[in-house]
């Protein structure tokens, strides 16, 4: 990954207050910067939403520079690895209670991000279809999931 990434997070989270150490990882679907800090809290946020909005808005000002640039995934002291690896568990038995029961099932809302995570989860399941449904009074949609139709 281009240095210049590392270098506007480091800067960024300065600029916040924080002293960091930043890990780069290599993932499936990207780069990954895993920061290390004595306050991961603060960057994690309320269900990780503060490092959600810190990616979100660390990305657009990497496209800005660069728009061919590949999208980089934040973590904070391998919390969203944690996390993404217990929503692949809820997606999972989700996915065995529908072929259990045979019936449609419907995970809590989620952000985009965690969607995404699910969706991907579940493309290998063959039996198994997932969408994502709007929540009423809410900007996080629900995801069901459903018996694949023949």
């Amino acid at each position: 990954m281009a240095t210049e990434a590392k270098d506007l997070i480091t800067e960024l989270l300065r600029h916040m207050g924080f002293e960091i150490t930043l890990n780069e990882l290599t993932m499936d679907d990207g780069p990954v910067l895993d920061i290390q800090t004595d306050e991961p809290g603060r960057l994690i946020g309320r269900q990780g939403n503060t490092l959600a909005d810190l990616q979100y808005l660390a990305n657009r000002l990497i496209f800005r520079e660069d728009p061919e640039a590949p999208k980089v995934t934040l973590d904070v002291g391998g919390y969203r690895t944690k996390a993404r690896e217990a929503l692949v568990a809820k997606a999972r038995e989700a996915a065995e209670k529908v072929r259990k029961w045979g019936d449609v099932v419907e995970m809590e809302p989620l952000n985009s991000f965690d969607r995404y995570i699910v969706h991907n989860a579940l493309k290998e399941e063959g039996d198994i279809e997932s969408s994502s449904v709007e929540v009423e009074g809410t900007s996080r949609k629900a995801i069901l999931l459903r018996p694949k139709r023949k």
